[in-house]
Protein backbone atom coordinates (compact mmCIF):
# COMPACT_ATOMS: atom_id res chain seq x y z
CA UNK A 1 0.00 0.00 0.00
CA UNK A 2 1.29 3.53 -1.00
CA UNK A 3 1.79 6.40 1.52
CA UNK A 4 -0.17 9.72 0.50
CA UNK A 5 1.79 10.87 3.84
CA UNK A 6 5.05 9.92 2.41
CA UNK A 7 4.00 12.16 -1.24
CA UNK A 8 2.71 14.84 1.17
CA UNK A 9 6.23 15.33 2.59
CA UNK A 10 8.16 14.61 -0.64
CA UNK A 11 6.31 17.57 -2.96
CA UNK A 12 7.46 20.01 -0.27
CA UNK A 13 11.10 19.45 -2.21
CA UNK A 14 9.52 19.76 -5.41
CA UNK A 15 7.67 22.69 -7.09
CA UNK A 16 3.79 23.29 -7.55
CA UNK A 17 4.50 23.33 -11.40
CA UNK A 18 6.07 19.80 -11.48
CA UNK A 19 3.51 18.42 -8.78
CA UNK A 20 0.87 19.44 -11.79
CA UNK A 21 2.66 17.86 -14.45
CA UNK A 22 2.59 15.02 -12.69
CA UNK A 23 -0.90 14.93 -12.47
CA UNK A 24 -1.83 15.53 -16.09
CA UNK A 25 0.50 13.15 -17.50
CA UNK A 26 -0.44 10.07 -15.17
CA UNK A 27 -4.30 11.22 -16.69
CA UNK A 28 -3.04 9.99 -19.90
CA UNK A 29 -0.60 6.84 -18.72
CA UNK A 30 -2.42 2.97 -19.28
CA UNK A 31 -1.32 -0.32 -18.62
CA UNK A 32 -3.77 -1.85 -20.35
CA UNK A 33 -1.48 -2.00 -23.41
CA UNK A 34 2.29 -2.87 -22.65
CA UNK A 35 5.45 -3.45 -25.42
CA UNK A 36 7.63 -6.18 -25.91
CA UNK A 37 11.02 -5.97 -27.43
CA UNK A 38 12.93 -9.10 -28.45
CA UNK A 39 16.72 -9.10 -28.97
CA UNK A 40 16.66 -5.89 -30.46
CA UNK A 41 20.88 -5.53 -31.92
CA UNK A 42 21.02 -1.64 -32.40
CA UNK A 43 21.28 -0.18 -28.91
CA UNK A 44 19.33 3.24 -30.01
CA UNK A 45 15.88 1.06 -31.16
CA UNK A 46 15.16 -0.02 -27.94
CA UNK A 47 15.70 3.45 -26.40
CA UNK A 48 13.32 5.06 -29.14
CA UNK A 49 10.72 2.47 -28.49
CA UNK A 50 11.32 3.58 -25.04
CA UNK A 51 11.06 7.06 -26.07
CA UNK A 52 7.81 6.28 -27.85
CA UNK A 53 6.00 4.35 -25.11
CA UNK A 54 6.97 7.02 -22.93
CA UNK A 55 5.76 10.05 -25.40
CA UNK A 56 2.13 7.91 -26.32
CA UNK A 57 1.57 6.76 -22.34
CA UNK A 58 2.78 3.41 -21.78
CA UNK A 59 3.89 2.32 -18.83
CA UNK A 60 5.48 -0.41 -18.96
CA UNK A 61 8.39 -2.09 -21.61
CA UNK A 62 9.50 -5.33 -21.16
CA UNK A 63 12.90 -6.11 -22.84
CA UNK A 64 14.29 -9.67 -23.74
CA UNK A 65 17.72 -9.69 -23.77
CA UNK A 66 18.54 -13.69 -24.79
CA UNK A 67 21.26 -13.03 -27.22
CA UNK A 68 21.63 -9.72 -26.95
CA UNK A 69 22.51 -8.00 -23.52
CA UNK A 70 22.96 -4.26 -23.90
CA UNK A 71 22.83 -1.41 -21.56
CA UNK A 72 19.46 1.36 -22.07
CA UNK A 73 21.20 4.35 -24.35
CA UNK A 74 19.91 7.25 -21.76
CA UNK A 75 20.62 10.20 -24.55
CA UNK A 76 17.98 8.39 -27.71
CA UNK A 77 15.94 7.32 -24.36
CA UNK A 78 15.85 11.68 -24.21
CA UNK A 79 15.35 10.74 -20.19
CA UNK A 80 12.19 8.68 -20.80
CA UNK A 81 14.16 5.75 -18.80
CA UNK A 82 12.85 7.92 -15.78
CA UNK A 83 9.30 7.85 -16.46
CA UNK A 84 8.53 4.84 -17.94
CA UNK A 85 8.66 0.89 -16.06
CA UNK A 86 11.50 -1.56 -17.81
CA UNK A 87 11.72 -5.27 -17.03
CA UNK A 88 14.38 -6.99 -18.09
CA UNK A 89 13.87 -10.92 -19.17
CA UNK A 90 16.60 -13.50 -20.00
CA UNK A 91 14.31 -15.36 -22.41
CA UNK A 92 11.00 -14.82 -24.52
CA UNK A 93 9.40 -17.91 -22.57
CA UNK A 94 9.78 -15.86 -19.34
CA UNK A 95 8.56 -12.79 -20.88
CA UNK A 96 5.25 -14.01 -22.51
CA UNK A 97 4.46 -16.54 -18.84
CA UNK A 98 4.61 -13.14 -16.98
CA UNK A 99 2.64 -10.87 -19.16
CA UNK A 100 -0.19 -13.70 -19.54
CA UNK A 101 -0.07 -14.01 -15.51
CA UNK A 102 -0.86 -10.60 -15.44
CA UNK A 103 -3.69 -11.12 -18.30
CA UNK A 104 -2.58 -10.11 -21.50
CA UNK A 105 -3.06 -10.86 -24.87
CA UNK A 106 0.45 -11.98 -26.62
CA UNK A 107 0.33 -9.85 -30.08
CA UNK A 108 2.97 -10.51 -32.64
CA UNK A 109 4.21 -7.94 -35.09
CA UNK A 110 5.00 -9.01 -38.72
CA UNK A 111 4.62 -7.94 -41.94
CA UNK A 112 4.58 -11.88 -42.89
CA UNK A 113 0.74 -12.77 -41.57
CA UNK A 114 -2.45 -10.69 -42.89
CA UNK A 115 -4.83 -11.72 -40.32
CA UNK A 116 -4.94 -8.63 -38.78
CA UNK A 117 -3.97 -5.00 -40.10
CA UNK A 118 -3.33 -1.83 -37.68
CA UNK A 119 -6.86 -0.29 -38.92
CA UNK A 120 -8.58 -3.33 -37.62
CA UNK A 121 -6.70 -4.59 -34.20
CA UNK A 122 -9.42 -4.92 -31.75
CA UNK A 123 -8.54 -2.43 -28.42
CA UNK A 124 -10.87 -3.90 -25.75
CA UNK A 125 -8.57 -6.82 -24.36
CA UNK A 126 -5.16 -5.98 -22.49
CA UNK A 127 -2.83 -7.00 -24.90
CA UNK A 128 1.31 -7.35 -25.00
CA UNK A 129 2.53 -6.02 -28.53
CA UNK A 130 5.90 -8.07 -29.18
CA UNK A 131 8.69 -6.03 -31.86
CA UNK A 132 11.51 -8.79 -32.88
CA UNK A 133 14.86 -7.86 -34.35
CA UNK A 134 15.74 -6.05 -37.34
CA UNK A 135 16.58 -8.78 -39.30
CA UNK A 136 14.92 -11.87 -38.38
CA UNK A 137 11.76 -10.40 -36.63
CA UNK A 138 10.51 -12.52 -33.45
CA UNK A 139 11.61 -15.65 -32.59
CA UNK A 140 9.46 -18.76 -33.32
CA UNK A 141 8.82 -18.93 -29.87
CA UNK A 142 6.82 -15.46 -29.54
CA UNK A 143 5.07 -16.64 -32.85
CA UNK A 144 4.23 -20.14 -32.13
CA UNK A 145 2.76 -18.87 -28.42
CA UNK A 146 1.05 -15.28 -29.65
CA UNK A 147 -2.54 -14.71 -29.53
CA UNK A 148 -2.73 -13.09 -32.43
CA UNK A 149 -0.88 -10.67 -35.02
CA UNK A 150 -0.36 -7.45 -35.99
CA UNK A 151 0.58 -5.64 -39.38
CA UNK A 152 1.41 -1.98 -40.59
CA UNK A 153 -0.53 -1.94 -44.23
CA UNK A 154 2.18 -0.79 -46.19
CA UNK A 155 2.14 -0.32 -50.49
CA UNK A 156 5.40 0.18 -51.21
CA UNK A 157 8.54 -2.09 -52.76
CA UNK A 158 9.78 -2.06 -48.64
CA UNK A 159 8.71 -4.98 -46.99
CA UNK A 160 9.38 -3.70 -43.24
CA UNK A 161 9.89 -0.61 -41.48
CA UNK A 162 12.58 -0.04 -38.74
CA UNK A 163 11.43 -1.90 -34.91
CA UNK A 164 11.87 2.27 -33.56
CA UNK A 165 9.15 3.30 -35.79
CA UNK A 166 6.68 0.33 -36.17
CA UNK A 167 6.51 0.66 -32.37
CA UNK A 168 5.69 4.47 -32.89
CA UNK A 169 3.12 4.18 -35.54
CA UNK A 170 1.10 1.06 -33.48
CA UNK A 171 1.78 2.92 -30.37
CA UNK A 172 0.28 6.55 -31.92
CA UNK A 173 -2.58 4.38 -33.42
CA UNK A 174 -4.36 2.58 -30.63
CA UNK A 175 -3.32 4.54 -27.92
CA UNK A 176 -5.10 7.43 -30.00
CA UNK A 177 -8.07 4.70 -30.08
CA UNK A 178 -8.54 3.62 -26.36
CA UNK A 179 -8.48 7.71 -24.93
CA UNK A 180 -11.91 8.07 -27.43
CA UNK A 181 -13.55 4.70 -26.33
CA UNK A 182 -15.44 3.91 -23.54
CA UNK A 183 -12.78 1.10 -21.77
CA UNK A 184 -11.52 2.05 -18.51
CA UNK A 185 -7.77 2.04 -19.81
CA UNK A 186 -6.29 4.38 -16.81
CA UNK A 187 -4.13 3.70 -14.22
CA UNK A 188 -5.94 2.71 -10.51
CA UNK A 189 -5.72 5.66 -7.74
CA UNK A 190 -3.63 2.82 -6.08
CA UNK A 191 -1.05 3.02 -9.24
CA UNK A 192 -1.20 6.80 -9.71
CA UNK A 193 -0.59 7.03 -6.28
CA UNK A 194 2.53 4.76 -6.66
CA UNK A 195 4.04 6.39 -9.66
CA UNK A 196 3.81 10.07 -8.25
CA UNK A 197 5.47 8.88 -5.09
CA UNK A 198 8.38 7.55 -7.69
CA UNK A 199 8.76 10.44 -9.61
CA UNK A 200 8.76 12.37 -7.13
CA UNK A 201 11.78 10.82 -5.29
CA UNK A 202 13.98 10.51 -9.18
CA UNK A 203 13.53 14.57 -9.23
CA UNK A 204 14.66 15.42 -6.00
CA UNK A 205 18.54 15.66 -4.81
CA UNK A 206 19.99 14.36 -2.01
CA UNK A 207 17.20 11.94 -2.01
CA UNK A 208 18.90 10.09 0.72
CA UNK A 209 18.91 12.51 3.28
CA UNK A 210 15.26 13.72 2.27
CA UNK A 211 13.94 10.10 3.30
CA UNK A 212 15.80 9.50 6.66
CA UNK A 213 14.54 13.11 7.63
CA UNK A 214 11.23 11.54 7.19
CA UNK A 215 12.22 8.26 9.01
CA UNK A 216 13.69 10.23 11.95
CA UNK A 217 10.34 12.23 12.04
CA UNK A 218 8.19 8.92 11.81
CA UNK A 219 10.43 7.76 14.62
CA UNK A 220 9.57 10.61 17.36
CA UNK A 221 5.72 10.66 16.34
Amino acid sequence: MADEKLLQYLQVFITPERVQRFEEVLKYRTRHFTVAVEDVYQLHNTSAVMRSCEVFGIQDLHVIEEKNVKRLDKEIAMGAQKWVDMHRYDSASGCIERLKDQGYKIIATTPHDDSCFLNDFPIDEKSAIFFGTEKDGLSEIVMDQADGYLKIPMVGFTESLNISVSAAIILQHITTALRESDIKWQLSEEEMLIKKIDWTKKTIKSLDQVMQRYVDVKKEL
